[in-house]
């Protein structure tokens, strides 16, 4: 299983305001990635601090088997993806870029991050992609789990 931050990790932070909604961007990269490992039958989760609209919208666009929103501790929903999906943490691969997700990129067994992240995760991810958050850093890793089959395993 692939799981995901996604402030920093499936978009580049930035936000804007469309006079109703906070909105992001996010790359159509990740989201072919993202598809592909499904397709290949990975499952994917998405465990954000975040609560809004366009992260559900594009969680549902891809297909993705589960999101917790609203998560700014982040070890309760990891548990509670644990129970649901029946996975271990050493069947899941981690994306994640700031102190919040340090407990679980040290949980998993491939935990990773983007070039941009805080120095704390810098030190702890197993990886560090070369494309930035939200500029096809998910797709990296989704192409690097696909091709090598990191977590042919189990998730």
């Amino acid at each position: 299983m692939l799981v995901l931050d996604v402030d920093g990790v499936l978009t580049d932070t930035r936000m804007w305001f469309d006079g109703t909604e906070w909105r992001r961007f996010y790359s159509v990269r990740d989201g072919v990635g993202i598809k592909r490992l499904i397709e290949a039958g990975y499952k994917v989760a998405v465990i954000t601090g975040s609560k809004a609209e366009d992260i559900r919208a594009r969680v549902k666009s891809l297909g993705i088997h589960y999101l917790y929103e609203g998560a700014l501790v982040k070890e309760p929903a990891f548990l509670k993806l644990q129970d649901e999906s029946g996975l271990k943490p050493d069947e899941m691969a981690y994306v994640g870029d700031d102190i919040f997700d340090i407990p679980l990129l040290e949980s998993v067994a491939f935990g990773a991050t983007v070039p941009e992240a805080v120095d704390e995760v810098l030190e702890v991810a197993s990886y560090v992609t070369r494309r930035p958050g939200g500029c096809g850093a998910v797709r990296e890793v989704c192409d690097y789990i696909y091709k090598y089959g990191a977590l042919a395993s189990g998730g």
